[in-house]
Order: C-alpha cells, then structure tokens, then sequence
C-alpha cells in the first residue's frame, strides 16, 4: 500500500477522479438540535385560558354586530340574544385575561399608557371601550320587566335609547375586539405565528362572525335568526378561506397547522363549520335543527382558536421552524444582491 492511501486502500486522487465522475459522498442528514435540548426560542408561557380568551373574544364581537343587526331590522328575539351574549362573552374574557395576568390590578396598570405601535396596549383599551357599551346594551333589555309606575318609570323610558346607542358602540368597537388578538399572535416572534400575519385576521374575523351566528342560532326562534344563518355562511366562507391560505402559503412554517394536536383540532373545525353552515340553510323551520348547527359552529370556533394557539406553540419549541425560514431569508436576501 502506497503512503498517500487511506485505510480503505483508496488514495486521495483516486476519490477526487471519483467525485469528479459524479460519485456523491453520503452527508448524513442535518439534526436541528440546541444547547442541553432547549428550544431556540422560548415558548409562549400562556396557558389555555389565552385560548379561551380568543374564542370569547371573537364570539363577543359578532353577537354585537348580530344584535345591532336585530335592532335595526326590528327582530328583538335577535337582538336581546346578541346582546345578552355579548355581555356574558365580554365578562368571560375580562375573567380569563386577569387569571392569566395573575392579579386583577395589572389590567389596570396597563391603562396607564397608550401605545399605538404595542397590539397588546391597543388590545386593552379595545376591551376596555367595548365591555361598558356591551354591558350598558345588555342591561337595556331588562326595562320591559321594570315596573311602569314610581320611581321606576323614567328608568324604564330611558333605558332603551341609552341601549340603542350602547348597542351600536359596541358593534363599532366589535371588528376591532374580534381581531386584534390575530395582530396580536402575529406581533411575536414564535415562528407559525408571526409568518401567517396576512391571514390570520381572515381566520379570526371569520370565526368571529360564525359563533355570534351559532348563539344566536341557538337562542333565536327560526322566524328571527334570518340574519344569523346569513352571517354564518359569511363567517363560514372567510374562516376556510383564511385557514386554507394559513396551511398552503406558507411553506414549512404551514406544517404545525397540518400536523399533530393543532392539524387535528382545524381539521375538526373546517368539519364541523361545514356542518353548521349545512344546518342553518337545511333548518331554517326547525328549532331543533338551527340549535344543533349553532353547537356546531361554536364548536368548530373553540377548536379553531386552540388549533391556531397550539400551532404556535409547537412551531416555537422545534428548532427547525426558526433555523431553516431564516437560512431560506438570509439565501434570497444573497441571491437578490448578487443579481443586483
């Protein structure tokens, strides 16, 4: 054996003849792996009530623009429901959002700035303008009930205006409150999040809009719910088109949405929207029938809203869902400069 070969009795010449016949040498595949295992990023240390907060969030938004829909086309069945369930979601998503700051006075410390750049500031003073016009819209329904008579008497007359405008501040505020939390997931640096920035208000308007419609649905008798079936074929229609571009457009970081815990609760979401919507055009005599594809669509928005939550959350604790997008940003950002 000549000095310049290796163990294998191949010589260094040898194998450069060789790769230069277009043999390949085998590399084994990268592992994308941090120091002790740790993620590259930190994961969002938000628990499931900022999943939840979503889902209230959205359901508080489209029964306002269901209710001020009931008052202006005189359906008060529609409107009492929209509005009773706009203050019930608006209060649930005040418990949730103090539960997961801990204690109820950083709500309140939060108000001390306001800042137009920050979606959670802009987030805050939203919740903060909608909750009182909800509640005030929502205590309004109660003058049919006061007594005509007494001291009880101006109350009663004053309260269905004052509800009435309540009713169309909250509406105004609503596409704000149901959207800003997309902003807001779109605003950090977890991977699946921040990447489908263009989207995800899509999804988020469209559920929205879809279980307002489900509440009503099931509150409203058939005769009324008109415009919740209406609504719930819009909702429907934005939702999937939205979650469709979220998995296609976005290439590896659309994978946490298709796979795993997060590709099983979408896929039971487009399912059951699809069913929902087939319910309200199919039983729009039947009480029973609306009730059931009103479950549906709220269903199918919980399972929405905590696929998208969990998607993020999975695509921040793999390391290959920051590692490989940025080598892709920083190889065009190369290519671009060596064209130009």
């Amino acid at each position: 054996m000549s000095s310049g070969a290796n163990e294998s009795g191949v010589t260094p010449a040898a194998g450069r003849r060789r790769r230069r016949a277009g043999e390949e040498l085998a590399v084994p595949p990268a592992e994308f792996t941090s120091y002790y295992g740790r993620p590259i990023l930190k994961p969002p240390v938000w628990t499931w009530e900022i999943a939840a907060y979503l889902f209230t969030g959205g359901l508080a938004a489209g029964s306002s623009l269901l209710a001020v829909g009931g008052q202006l086309t005189g359906r008060p069945a529609l409107r009492r429901a929209g509005r009773v369930t706009a203050l019930a979601a608006v209060t649930a998503s005040g418990v949730l959002l103090v539960k997961d700051l801990g204690r109820p006075e950083r709500f309140h410390h939060m108000l001390r700035v306001a800042k137009p750049t920050s979606p959670m500031s802009v987030g805050t003073w939203i919740l903060t303008a909608y909750g009182p016009a909800a509640g005030l819209a929502a205590i309004a329904e109660v003058a049919p009930l006061l007594p005509d008579r007494g001291p009880w008497r101006p109350v009663r007359r004053v309260l269905p205006p004052v509800g009435w405008a309540a009713g169309v501040a909250a509406a105004a505020v609503a596409p704000a409150l149901g959207t800003y939390t997309a902003v807001l997931l779109s605003d950090t640096a977890v991977p699946s999040w921040h990447d489908a920035y263009p989207d995800l208000p899509l999804v988020f308007a469209g559920s929205a809009l879809a279980s307002g419609a489900g509440a009503a649905l099931i509150a409203v008798p058939p005769r009324q719910a008109g415009p919740a079936r209406r609504l719930a074929v819009a909702g429907a229609a934005l939702e999937l088109f939205g979650a469709h571009r979220v998995e296609t457009r976005h290439g590896l970081l659309a994978e946490p949405y298709r796979t795993g815990r997060p590709g099983r609760l979408l896929r039971a979401g487009r399912a059951l929207t699809a069913a929902g919507v087939v319910g309200a055009l199919l039983g729009a005599r039947s009480r029973v029938v609306s009730a059931l594809s009103g479950a549906a669509l709220l269903a199918a928005s919980v399972a929405t809203r905590f696929g998208v939550f969990h998607a993020g959350v999975a695509s921040a604790r793999d390391p290959r869902y920051t590692v490989l997008p940025q080598r892709e940003r920083l190889q065009r950002r190369q290519a671009g400069e060596q064209d130009g």
